[in-house]
């Protein structure tokens, strides 16, 4: 977690670095603007757009700002040096977490994700696995803020209010499915929270793009150097759907295994049932999309509501109610 903790901070500081570029920028523009208006000669004006051209170019070719087109492979952003270390860091902490997590499975001489706290640190090492994996083809570095603050809170809530000692599985656990299940459901976990993070800023985004485009009305400055809202939009659509196939799976391989362990395929258990309300929600957020239309603030609202059902079925159905799935450990 003390990584981790340093990658957030990496990352929180190149977005500050960011927001204190684009504020440079914005006063380079309003102070040559102004110098524009006071000349009325015309050779005046256009060596004073020449100049407004200059510095434009001179600014957005800094290391922070990076300036992304609607379509991200036709840009090669540079990369700042807090933005290296944030993804070094991550990629230790990873190293780090994978070590501690593997070595419970070595204690426990099983598969290190059967309670609560064992599967809010396999599913967190997924989410970093995820996002480390994507950002080597699409150029997601900017969420690293995002990312590393949600895995330190679920690390952080999970190691206080969720730790438990190794103890046998329950004998219904007991079988290759606990394999299969619970690891597909923490790779849909991860995509999904991967969605939610592009999702959130997409939201910030679309409010900054309504609002216009002059950089002096931004409080989040540094949104002015990510993709449009549009970009985030499309690239949180084809997270979502990747998580969505991993959860379909689970759903499928979890009513195989109540079959195996319990004679029947389904139930009505309160976990049962929230695992099919998560796949109505992402399926509807699918559907929506595609067919009706449903673009900009409400398919991220969507999404967002995806999640905070996986994580409400992560809490407080495992803590507070009871059924054939109790298997929190607490």
């Amino acid at each position: 977690m003390a990584i981790y903790a340093l990658a957030f901070i990496a990352f929180a500081l190149d977005l500050a670095k960011r927001s204190a570029e684009v504020s440079a920028y914005a006063d380079e523009q309003a102070a040559q603007a102004s110098g524009a208006g006071s000349r009325v000669d015309g050779e005046q004006v256009a060596s004073a757009g020449s100049a407004a051209t200059t510095t434009t170019s001179r600014v957005s070719s800094t290391a922070t700002i990076e300036r992304v087109d609607e379509d991200a492979s036709d840009v090669t952003p540079k990369r700042s040096a807090t933005l290296r270390i944030g993804v070094a860091l991550t990629i230790i902490g990873f190293l780090l977490h994978a070590t501690a997590d593997v070595t419970r499975g070595i204690s426990a001489q099983r598969v290190p994700w059967a309670n609560m706290y064992e599967f809010a640190m396999t599913g967190t090492l997924l989410i970093v696995m995820v996002f480390l994996m994507v950002i080597v083809k699409v150029d997601l570095r900017f969420l690293g803020t995002f990312v590393m603050g949600l895995v330190l809170i679920l690390l952080g809530v999970s190691g206080v209010n969720f730790y438990v000692a190794v103890v046998p599985l329950p004998p219904a656990l007991q079988s290759a499915w606990l394999i299969i299940h619970v690891f597909v459901a923490s790779l849909g976990t991860a995509f999904f929270g991967l969605g939610f993070a592009l999702s959130a800023i997409q939201l910030f985004q679309h409010r900054r793009e309504l609002a216009g485009k002059d950089l002096k009305l931004l409080k989040l400055k540094f949104l002015a150097t990510l993709p449009s809202s549009e970009r985030l939009e499309n690239l949180a659509y084809r997270v979502n759907i990747v998580g969505f196939i991993f959860w379909t799976f689970t759903l499928m391989a979890g009513s195989i295994w109540a079959e195996r362990a319990w004679g029947r395929y389904w139930g009505w258990d309160t976990k049962e049932v929230w695992t099919f309300i998560i796949w109505v929600i992402y399926a509807g957020y699918i559907h929506a999309r595609a067919t009706r239309g449903w673009r900009g603030s409400r398919s991220a609202w969507l999404a967002i509501i995806g999640f905070a059902a996986v994580m409400f079925n992560f809490t407080i159905v495992n803590i507070f109610f009871k059924g054939l799935h109790a298997y929190s450990g607490l």
